[in-house]
């Protein structure tokens, strides 16, 4: 099908618009954005900047993609978003693009919903299906794992990362890390109550693989044992190679505590991108030595 442009909006003749796009009225696209096929601008959409948008996205009224970051130290440059495919970007979305720090990229993966009003700074890694509430803040350079939930109104912490399947209550303020699989509540300094069981068993987590998740919940968050401790117990229990999930969740708190004010990804921030943490916490240099997290803290004086 052709592409379908209102007489109304402003698109920039540079602008590379695949087929079967619908572009409502008063939007604006710049010269350097691409938007893949079966796309959809409502009305008053903004995409500007060095802006990739994959296929079959949809984008409701007001959003705003591919604005500068806000971040004094930006100076005007070819930093860049980039989003796959069948995301939903409800009314009033702003997404930053990436500040000339890391690789100077903001990205949103595949099958995510943002929901009215929510904001991704720049540098942020949004992954895939995720869901972003109404009204939550992603601070600058923070990692949104597969399939995370966020609930309305919470902020979080810039260099934070929420892991797999975890989830956010409502309204927090999150400073530090959410490990995998995790949920999270509590207002101003949001703790880890229990497992999010519900979103793993949507996700066919195993059965077995759901039951060391939770022996580890109580491990990790209520009876405080050291980490090492905590992985010699499951070795000896499983007879070797611990399953995918408990090596993620595990290493998540290890790379936690190796961090700093509970963020894996803030020993790395001063770094050159080279030097700087993957996607799961790990360097390919050794981290430094840091500061305590809250939960070695309680450990330690456990």
């Amino acid at each position: 099908m052709a592409v379908e442009i209102s007489n109304l909006s402003i698109v920039d003749p540079r602008a590379r618009v695949a087929d079967d796009v619908v572009i409502g009225p008063f939007c604006v696209v710049g010269p350097h954005v691409q938007i893949g096929e079966g796309t959809v601008l409502d009305s008053h959409v903004t995409l500007s900047g060095h802006t990739s948008v994959g296929k079959f996205n949809r984008f409701f009224p007001n959003c705003v993609i591919g604005e500068g970051p806000q971040d004094k130290s930006y100076c005007e440059s070819d930093t860049r978003v980039e989003i796959g495919d069948d995301n939903v970007f409800r009314e009033g979305v702003t997404v930053n693009r990436g500040a000339e720090k890391e690789d100077g990229c903001t990205r949103i993966g595949n099958r995510n919903l943002l929901m009215a009003n929510s904001h991704v700074a720049h540098n942020c890694y949004v992954y895939n299906d995720t869901i972003l509430v109404n009204g939550v803040l992603l601070g600058g350079h923070v990692h949104v794992h597969d399939g995370a939930i966020v609930s309305g109104n919470s902020v979080v912490h810039h260099f934070s990362t929420l892991g797999r399947l975890s989830f956010v209550s409502g309204g927090c303020r999150v400073p530090h890390d959410i490990p995998p699989f995790m949920l999270a509540a509590g207002s101003d300094n949001p703790t880890i109550k229990t497992i999010n069981i519900v979103g793993m068993r949507r996700a066919e987590i195993p059965e077995t693989s759901i039951r060391l998740i939770k022996k580890a919940h109580r491990y990790l968050f209520r009876d405080l044992k050291p980490v090492a401790t905590i992985r010699q117990i499951f070795e000896d229990e499983v007879g070797g190679e611990l399953p995918v999930e408990l090596e993620s969740l595990i290493s998540a708190v290890e790379a936690q505590s190796r961090g700093k004010m509970g963020r894996a990804r803030e020993a790395f921030r001063a770094q050159p991108p080279a030097e700087q943490s993957d996607d799961q916490g790990k360097s390919n240099q050794e981290a430094p030595t840091v500061e305590q997290t809250p939960i070695d803290e309680k450990r330690k004086a456990a």
